[in-house]
């Protein structure tokens, strides 16, 4: 059965590359969510991965952009526009995956979280966490969920909005 939230996410962004004139597919997949506890279930989840096959490096780097901002403001206008006027039943999110750029980067957020589990109960103070993105807050905030000792929120205002771990 084909999921019709993951076909308008593979057709906007093909289109949307398409009219960039970047030569690439896209290859969606439904991303499995483990949720437990949660008052209201998480909208589905899926993975839009641009093929690089046909890209040249130059064109790999341009839709990551500096430390991925152009790839999140991709992913952002793709969750605005597709659940624009859609049931919330209907809505969804969406990751836009190129050339491993997001693994990569949940591998380095969750480093980061668990140093920064390390030092707040090692020496009792907060660790606050500059220069990520709102995405990246939340993927950290939910990294963070698993350690009933510490809390995490965000302080200050974009463009120097931080996130904060402390002992609970």
């Amino acid at each position: 059965m084909t999921d019709s939230r993951m076909q308008r996410g593979q057709k906007w962004l093909e289109e949307l590359l398409r009219l960039m004139k970047i030569p690439a597919k896209v290859k969606p997949e439904k991303q499995e969510k483990l949720v437990d506890n949660e008052e209201e279930p998480e909208s589905d989840s899926y993975w839009l991965t641009i093929d690089e096959t046909n890209l040249t490096p130059a064109q790999i780097q341009i839709l990551i952009g500096a430390e991925g901002a152009t790839l999140d403001a991709i992913q952002y206008l793709a969750n605005a526009t597709l659940n624009l006027g859609q049931a919330h039943e209907e809505q969804a999110a969406y990751t836009i995956e190129l050339n491993g750029y997001r693994v990569r980067r949940q591998a380095e957020l969750r480093a980061l979280a668990e140093y920064a589990v390390q030092q707040v109960r090692s020496n009792g103070q907060e660790f606050e966490m500059k220069s990520l993105s709102s995405a990246e807050r939340r993927q950290i905030h939910t990294f963070l969920k698993e350690f009933s000792d510490l809390e995490s929120y965000s302080r200050g205002k974009e463009p120097d909005r931080r996130l904060v771990v402390r002992l609970r």
